[in-house]
């Protein structure tokens, strides 16, 4: 197969999928190694196809249909320990945390793709984090960061607001 056939399957695959996909799972369709995949999507993002990487894997953009979501940026506050608790919040009342910024000092704002929906994609991520040892960016900015949220109603995105507050963990406007 070649390079741009293998480009082709990317995004024919990922566009037609609702779930990430990783890396590894194209590099046994493939016949090729992760890295491989790497500098495949590497190539595609800069061609400017609307992919990228989250926790889970990678994931296709639907431009249409993240017009029909709503969003808000959030500013929080706490220690990596009470991540998971932050996040339940968030997607116990059916919003999805599209992101994490953080400010760092040399590099400006540092953002990276969580799209996470629910408590599975919740633990999977914690897990993640836990398995590789990797720091929360929340650790680069004494625990201050923002939050990309979505939800189909500003509704949803306000109680899980007024729920982060109660926990002490949202930043007040």
């Amino acid at each position: 197969m070649s390079s741009a056939e293998r480009q082709q399957l990317i995004i024919d695959t990922l566009k037609a999928s609702t779930q990430p996909i990783t890396g590894t799972e194209f590099a046994k369709k493939t016949n090729v190694s992760r890295q491989v995949i790497v500098q495949d999507v590497s190539i595609l993002k800069a061609k400017n196809e609307p992919i990228i990487a989250t926790s889970q894997g990678y994931l296709y953009l639907n431009q249409d249909s993240d017009n029909q979501l709503k969003q808000k940026v959030i500013v929080c506050k706490h220690t990596p320990e009470q991540t998971r608790k932050e996040l339940n919040i968030i997607v116990d009342y059916g919003v999805s945390v599209r992101d994490v910024i953080v400010e760092h000092a040399v590099y400006g704002d540092l953002t990276a793709s969580l799209h996470v929906s629910n408590r599975k994609e919740v633990d999977q991520f914690i897990k993640r984090i836990q398995n590789t040892n990797a720091r929360y960016l929340l650790t680069l900015a004494e625990g201050l960061h923002l939050h990309t949220l979505e939800a189909d109603s500003l509704e949803k995105i306000d109680a899980a607001c007024r729920d982060l507050e109660k926990a002490g963990i949202l930043v007040p406007e």
